[in-house]
């Protein structure tokens, strides 16, 4: 079987020629000014490139580019750089792709990474896999926990359909090797997620109203199995140090919160705290 293709990341600010993005290299900073965590961007693939550019271009979209105040690249400086081995630095910056599966009914899908997997494990994602619009990815996610070994260009893909998500939890066959539970989530919950700060103590807090668990399937061998899983659970946020805690990464907060702005703009639901339509 052909080995699959890396695709990598390539820059083009003010015109400039295309270059190959540099590992330790910030591309939400490149576009944005000063530290600033967020950057309106062109992206789309070319021969094989996935180019990203201040720009539009042939094929390209405008998507909105963010990384996390604490994103590893961000703050790496120049001797830590330099103690990263050469195979390291000389990766360049992968691209990876995550889908939101919006179902008829107005609920997503996420999976839980398995405790095995080397990146991101016993992590809450959507599904998806290389070549992970942007979120600028990390590993390990805090450099108070290492340096960084892993560098991507995540984009989220919007994907409706016109099942329920009971339809679809039918078909659903996860790998156990790579998940090890899925989870439908709901507009309700996922704006309790969204609104939930990094780092803020209140973050925790379940608003009245709002459910205190969610049911989750869990994944073992071939059998699947459901039971309830605190919604504090989504909630959590990475250590600075040791082993890391079942959470939900900030990618994917990202990817509700735009989620949710396209329901909005759809008139599916109302502003939080107002009736759902």
């Amino acid at each position: 079987m052909e080995s699959a293709k890396r695709i990598l990341v390539y820059l083009s600010k003010e015109n400039s020629l295309l270059q190959c993005a540099r590992f330790v290299q910030g591309i939400t900073g490149h576009f944005s000014s000063g530290h600033e965590d967020k950057a309106v961007v062109n992206c789309g693939l070319d021969q094989d490139r996935f180019v990203i550019s201040d720009r539009p271009f042939s094929g390209s979209s405008g998507v909105r580019l963010q990384r996390s105040s604490f994103c590893p690249i961000k703050i790496l400086n120049p001797d830590q750089a330099a103690r990263l081995p050469e195979q390291i630095r000389g990766r360049g910056v992968d691209v990876g792709v995550a889908i939101l599966l919006q179902t008829a009914n107005k609920k997503v899908l996420l999976t839980r990474r398995t405790k095995t997997l080397s990146i991101f494990p016993n992590v809450w994602v959507p599904p998806g896999g290389h070549m992970e619009p942007g979120e600028q990815s990390t590993f390990p996610p805090l450099l108070s926990r290492g340096l960084p070994t892993r560098h991507h260009i995540v984009t989220f893909l919007l994907v409706t359909s016109s099942k329920t998500h009971q339809e679809l939890q039918e078909k659903l066959h996860p790998a156990e090797e790579e998940v090890s539970a899925c989870v439908w989530l709901d507009p309700e919950i996922a704006e309790r997620i969204v609104a939930a700060q990094e780092g803020e103590e209140d973050s925790g807090k379940i608003l009245p109203g709002i459910p205190t668990s969610v049911q989750v399937t869990e994944v073992s061998g071939n059998s699947l199995s459901r039971r309830d899983v605190d919604v504090l659970v989504f909630l959590n946020t990475a250590p600075v140090a040791g082993e890391d805690v079942e959470r939900m990464s900030t990618g994917t907060k990202y990817a509700l919160e735009l989620w949710l702005e396209t329901l909005q703009a759809r008139e599916y639901i109302q502003p939080y705290g107002r009736n759902f339509r």
